[in-house]
Formats: structure tokens, C-alpha cells, sequence
């Protein structure tokens, strides 16, 4: 690692000052990920801001009769929240179907929506990558790309993100609370939180310099089964090949939102009109324009057949 100073915040707000304060600061929580980042050098920062101390740890009822989560909530203890498991047990599945029992002690609710990819040729620094250093290319393009991106990829990146939780959130339509170093305050749709690659891979997220998540807010529950169903290369501890996490209502209707083929959580609306029709037309619609390579071309036909499954254990 190199050389870093470091703070604690009391507050989210002195947290977001301090970001903006010192250039190249980053905040830690859980630091699952950034740690590993900062051994490999692919993260520097000059500066950590320990937010560990903001008191953004809880789970509280709103008053639309959705759920408000703290940005520091431990995975393992949303996973386990007795209103998760009844109400929005899509996300409580997602969580457990990620990381170990360790990790999920550690990792937090904001850390997890930030959580950068796992593309190998990001990790490996003597390879290009457009996303650890804009401008350099992209390796994993004609490249090995078995694990990588199939919709939504651009010339510049094909990383898909890593996130279980995130497939979750997109599915449920939460909402992301912030606050920016001048004190203001905002809300981001899930849908708008996580960058498509672009030109910009380098780029993940709708935050701006020092700006700081406090909580994740659900709406009120909309009932249905909620099934997540990940393939992965192993039982346990692996990133998703593909992952599926699903709404399903008695009528057939429903919603769906995929994980590992993109490089955020996908979901197209528009699709889930087909749900009563089958996997084969909702998976045709979500994957409309993919651009799959030689080495991951298969996940168009793992993501029909997961969603047919799916679905039919929807149906019981």
C-alpha cells in the first residue's frame, strides 16, 4: 500500500466535507473491498474518512410503510431482519446467496452497492483496462471473457458488477438517499445509480465528487414470491455467472432483474410484460441488442433456462 492519512467522521455530513476537503479521499466502512484494492494499488487514495462512526445503522419503518436502511447496516444483519425475511425476502436471499459469513459481517449496505468488478484483467495491473486507467483499452475484449458482460457493453469496457444485493434493490425500485458535501441532500432511483460503460467505464455510479450515502429506502411491499437464483462455478463464495431475482404475483405477472451479464443491475421493464408468455419472451426482451463474445455467448441461453426455473418455482 501507499502511504495514506486518516479520520473519523462523526456525522454524514462532516463525512461528505472531508471527501471534499482533501483530494483523493475515500471513505471506509466495512472496507471488504477497498482494502483489497488499496494492497493491489489499483485504489490510492491520499486520504481515508472512517465512517464507521455516523450512526447510520438502522432499519426504521417510513412512513409510506417501506423500509428505510442505514448505508452501514451489516449485510448479514439486513439478511436477518425479521421485516426482510416477511416483506422483501428477494433481498434477503440475494444477500445470502453473496460474499461468506465473514465478509457479510463486515460489508455494508453502501459499500455493497460500490463494490467494483471482478474482471480479471482490472485486477491484473499489467494489463490495460479502461476502468483502472481511462484511456489504456480494454484486455478483456477479445480477451477471456467467460465471467464478463453480454447487454448493455460499449467498445470501451465489457465488466459486469458484482453485486447480488444490487440485483435485489433494482427489482424492489429502491431508492438512494445522499447527502453532498455542501450539506444538500438528494435521492437517486436505483435505476439511475449504477453508469452504463460507455466511453467512461472509469465512471461507475451517479454520485459526484464527495458525495455520501446514507440509506437505502424500499418501498412498500408488493407481495408475490420472491425467488433469487444465482449459477455460479462453485457452491459457494463465487460471483455470479448469471443470477436471476424475481417477483412473481399469482396472476403470472412480476418482475425480474438479472445479475453477472452487465455492467449494473439489468432490468427492462418492458419485458416483464411477457412474463405471463414464458422465460423464452421475457428473456428476449431483456437481452435484446446483446453483444455476447465467443466465451460468454452462453449466458443468453443460461439466463432464458435460470428464469424458466424461476419461474416455475414460482408456480409451485
Amino acid at each position: 500500500m501507499k502511504p495514506f492519512t486518516y479520520e473519523r467522521a462523526t456525522t454524514p455530513a462532516a463525512a461528505a466535507s472531508a471527501a471534499a476537503r482533501v483530494q483523493g479521499a475515500r471513505f471506509i466502512a466495512g472496507g471488504t473491498n477497498l482494502l483489497d484494492l488499496m494492497k493491489l494499488q489499483i485504489e490510492a487514495p491520499t486520504h481515508l474518512i472512517d465512517v464507521n462512526g455516523v450512526g447510520l445503522d438502522t432499519i426504521e419503518k417510513t412512513s409510506e410503510g417501506g423500509l428505510r436502511i442505514g448505508a452501514l447496516v451489516r449485510n448479514t444483519d439486513l439478511a436477518a431482519d425479521r421485516r426482510v425475511r416477511k416483506d422483501y425476502a428477494l433481498l434477503s436471499r440475494a444477500l445470502l446467496a453473496g460474499a461468506s459469513g465473514q465478509l457479510r459481517n463486515k460489508a455494508t449496505t453502501a459499500g455493497n452497492l460500490l463494490q467494483r468488478t471482478r474482471c480479471p484483467y482490472f485486477y491484473d495491473t499489467d494489463q490495460p483496462c479502461n476502468k483502472r486507467k481511462p484511456g489504456t483499452g480494454c484486455a478483456a475484449i477479445g480477451g477471456y471473457s467467460r465471467q464478463l458482460g453480454v447487454v448493455g457493453v460499449s467498445d470501451a469496457c465489457i465488466a459486469t458488477h458484482p453485486s447480488d444485493m444490487a440485483v435485489a434493490m433494482r427489482a424492489l425500485d429502491a431508492t438512494v438517499e445522499t447527502v453532498r458535501p455542501d450539506g444538500a441532500t438528494r435521492t437517486i432511483p436505483i435505476a439511475e445509480f449504477h453508469r452504463l460503460p460507455g466511453d467512461t467505464p472509469h465512471i461507475e455510479t451517479a454520485l459526484e465528487p464527495g458525495e455520501f450515502i446514507t440509506a437505502v429506502t424500499l418501498p412498500k411491499p408488493v407481495g408475490g414470491t420472491h425467488i433469487y437464483q444465482k449459477v455460479r462455478d462453485r457452491a459457494s463464495y463465487a460471483f455470479a455467472l448469471v443470477s436471476v431475482g424475481a417477483i412473481v404475483q399469482r396472476d403470472g405477472t412480476g418482475r425480474v432483474a438479472v445479475g453477472g451479464v452487465a455492467h449494473k443491475p439489468w432490468r427492462v421493464e418492458a419485458a416483464e410484460a411477457e412474463m405471463p408468455r414464458g422465460a423464452k419472451a421475457v428473456a428476449a426482451g431483456l437481452l435484446a441488442g446483446a453483444k455476447p463474445t465467443h466465451d460468454n455467448a452462453f449466458k443468453l441461453l443460461l439466463v432464458e433456462r435460470t428464469l424458466g426455473a424461476v419461474m416455475a418455482q414460482a408456480r409451485g
